[in-house]
């Protein structure tokens, strides 16, 4: 292996050594090192300067609320595509383009559509990991995929189960081979075996024993071609609404290079919208809003969750590296790298859905919803993993350092504000008034500062009763066992949303980047999935 590939594959620091090692470390103590700094430089100067820090405050408050304004509009228009294309008939679309009804719109100059490839010649590789997920929540997303529009004879489905889940897993394995071995074109079940020297126990080990078997015992035994093959990872918990599989085909087959990018849906949180917590549910649309509103702004988009790639990308870079936590979204960076920057994100403006976090009760439930937003927030590994590998490329001639870059500033400034926001506008901005003792608090900026801030933050409701609207909006219908009120509850809990992105948002971010920066390595935390 090249050298630069295997930098390519290191999960964290300690993979590496020498000065390679120490630059890595200093790298991973980045992204705490900032959003603390923020906070100590705000409280110390509160207590020195607090007419500055009041002046900052305000500044910021004035930033937020433009900012609200202006992913206001993404998600506006986000909306808009995703009704749009809920309501298109993608498989008609693939059949005009298999019908040879080429036009500007529907298939550019370099597409597959124009080198005469149609939907009947794609493979979809559906991989599915899971641990102990219960029987039901298995059978429900193959269900899905099951009774989706796109012809079963062209999916090659796997069911990756995690060796550690012993005898228990091994009989809801044959239970489920029973039930779908005969569904689709290809049904495989693949053990991952434990204590795999190298690997850490988590998803992106699983599913990459996973995809090499299938590889070994379907895909070369059949002499499959790998630039027709489109493998999605779903979470076991995903939904797959029907007409998925088309809308993604067609976007394979008729964008310009689509070997160089990844495809991404929009995650929904229905599949137990109705019984979860109220701040698990406050939670998780704010989850979906940003992943919709980062379908506009397409230099922003990274792979999350439930995603899909081309199999010819994936073997290209040797599949994911059994090191990383934070699975679905490294692939993509490692691609990024791998293609020197040339390799994106394309959205489809279809969705998919999956549960809420929602456990045995509620107290379980407040911990369970933290330790998956500390997980998600463990994201900010991909940070040093990025300009790492951006530091060892950065001499060759064909990487698009610009777009590197960018996107090495996105993601700083990302989890910098997902640390940081929330605490600063709700917590620190009362510190000058304080700390600030009686030469600020006699003065008028301090008697003007709660009423500025607050008007300023009144204002940015908007995009908090824009986001009510659209989680209703796009809410499934409501069970016959739940009244009115309870749509009405719902939409009122958005209320909740600022103590909602401090303590299931800011705090565990902070927590995360916290022990990134000492070192303190997390493994893969599954999220428990109880369904009523």
């Amino acid at each position: 292996m090249k050298q630069e590939n295997y930098y390519l594959r290191v999960g964290k620091a300690t993979d590496l050594s020498g000065r390679d090692y120490k630059i890595y470390r200093i790298l991973e103590i980045l992204p705490g090192f900032l959003s603390i700094s923020t906070f100590v430089i705000l409280i110390i100067l509160s207590y020195f300067e607090p007419v500055f820090v009041a002046y900052f405050i305000i500044a910021f408050d004035v930033y937020w609320l433009l900012l609200v304004i202006y992913m206001a509009i993404f998600l506006i228009a986000s909306y808009r595509n995703l009704k749009k294309g809920l309501k298109t008939d993608w498989r008609q679309k693939c059949e005009n383009l298999a019908a040879g009804k080429l036009d500007s719109e529907n298939a550019q100059p370099n597409s597959l559509a124009r080198q005469g490839v149609t939907w009947k010649d794609v493979i979809h590789l559906i991989v599915l990991p899971t641990y102990n997920e219960s029987i039901e929540i298995i059978r429900a997303s193959l269900l899905s995929i099951e009774r989706d529009s796109f012809p079963n004879k062209q999916f090659i489905v796997a069911l990756a189960i995690e060796g550690r889940a012993g005898e228990a897993g091994r009989e809801k394995a044959e239970i489920i081979r029973q039930e779908f071995a005969n569904k689709f074109k290809h049904f495989a079940i693949v053990f991952h075996p434990d204590g795999i020297e190298g690997e850490i126990k988590g998803k992106g080990s699983n599913q990459a024993w996973c995809v090499k078997e299938v590889k070994k015992d379907i895909i070369d035994k059949e002499g499959l071609d790998y630039n027709k093959i489109l493998v999605s990872v779903f979470d076991i918990d995903t939904i797959v609404r029907s007409g998925y599989f088309f809308a993604f085909t067609y976007k394979f087959l008729t964008i310009p290079d689509p070997y160089r990018c990844s495809y991404q849906p929009i995650p929904v949180y229905h599949n137990n919208v109705w019984q979860a917590p109220f701040f698990s549910r406050v939670s998780a649309s704010s989850n979906t809003f940003w992943q919709m509103m980062m379908q506009i702004r397409q230099e922003s988009l990274v792979t999350y969750s439930s995603h899909s790639m081309t199999f010819k990308a994936l073997s290209e870079i040797g599949f994911w590296s059994p090191k990383s936590v934070s699975e679905d979204s490294r692939i993509f960076w490692h691609c990024l790298m791998h293609y020197n920057g040339d390799y994106r994100v394309e959205p489809i403006h279809f969705d998919v859905s999956m549960d809420i976090t929602c456990d045995r009760n509620i107290p379980q439930t407040i911990l369970s919803l933290y330790k998956q937003q500390r997980r998600w927030a463990w994201g900010a590994e991909n940070i040093p993993y990025l300009i790492f590998n951006a530091i060892k490329r950065w001499k060759n001639k064909g990487l698009k350092k610009a777009r590197i870059a960018n996107h090495i500033f996105i993601q700083l400034y990302g989890f910098h504000a997902w640390a940081t926001t929330a605490i600063i506008i709700g917590v620190l901005g009362w510190l000058p008034m304080l700390l600030g003792g009686d030469r600020f608090n006699a003065t008028v900026l301090s008697s003007n500062l709660p009423y500025v801030t607050q008007n300023l933050m009144s204002f940015a409701m908007v995009g908090l009763f824009l986001s009510a609207i659209i989680s209703t909006l796009l809410l499934p219908k409501r069970p016959p066992q739940y009244s009115i009120w309870k749509k009405v509850f719902m939409f009122l809990e958005w209320l909740f949303i600022p103590l909602v992105i401090i303590f299931f948002g800011a705090i565990p971010c902070l927590d995360a980047q916290i022990r990134l920066m000492l070192g303190k390595y997390m493994g893969f935390w599954v999220t428990p999935k109880e369904r009523n």
